[in-house]
């Protein structure tokens, strides 16, 4: 929903698995309702020209999440690549006037070059690849934001199933296989899903082992 606001954002409280849209923000106003809500917060923001959206996570949301962010570390541990997670880091550009908090965000390819506790961040590099879980909002308006950002690879949760996005080319583009983990496809990533639904984290990612080193 897109409301006008009658008090400031910070004050109005979304219910777990609920999101709202405010228009006519500015960049300044964007940068500023960043510092006002801090960094210690539960929400999700999404900043496209002028149109924020804010999302609040619920249960389902946060099992997926960290399922999918479970199944990328075992791969990348497994497939022998270097990793740095940065979870929902705020990724802004005011020279393309849009800024996005991912559900979960790496640096694989380039890990290397975020090294450390407190590494500088260029801000011409962004993560490898990013996870977007729909619940509370569709994911189709996002990316063009991770697109502009130069992000190459975005994971989609949405209906109860995983979609891989090749985000290289002027147009996004649903694709089979992941970028970041060439011999992995969104299928098989929804099959370790699926897994959870009966099971347990440590069984998914039991599954996700032996699975690499089936095909080693």
């Amino acid at each position: 929903m897109s409301v006008a606001l009658a008090a400031p954002l910070s004050q109005i409280l979304l219910a777990p698995g609920s999101a709202m849209t405010v228009t006519g923000l500015s960049w300044p106003h964007y940068q500023l309702l960043l510092t006002e809500l801090g960094d210690d917060r539960p929400t999700r923001l999404a900043y496209h020209q002028g149109v924020l959206e804010v999302r609040m996570p619920g249960k389902l949301h946060e099992i997926v999440n960290r399922l999918l962010s479970k199944i990328v570390f075992a791969l990348a541990e497994e497939l022998g690549l270097e990793l740095v997670d940065l979870g929902s880091m705020t990724w802004n550009r005011e020279d393309l006037d849009q800024g996005i908090e991912p559900d979960s965000c790496f640096y694989l390819h380039h890990a290397a070059l975020v090294q450390g506790l407190n590494p500088e961040i260029p801000p011409n590099l962004p993560p490898d690849l990013a996870i977007e879980v729909d619940i509370a909002s569709g994911s189709s308006h996002k990316l063009g934001i991770y697109q502009a950002l130069g992000v190459p690879e975005l994971w989609v949760y949405s209906g109860g199933r995983v979609s891989i996005f090749d985000l290289r080319g002027s147009q996004a583009q649903l694709v089979e296989y992941s970028l970041a983990f060439p011999t992995i496809a969104a299928e098989q990533i929804q099959a370790w899903v699926n897994l959870r639904e009966q099971g347990t984290d440590l069984r998914v990612i039991q599954a996700v082992r032996a699975f690499c080193r089936g095909q080693e």
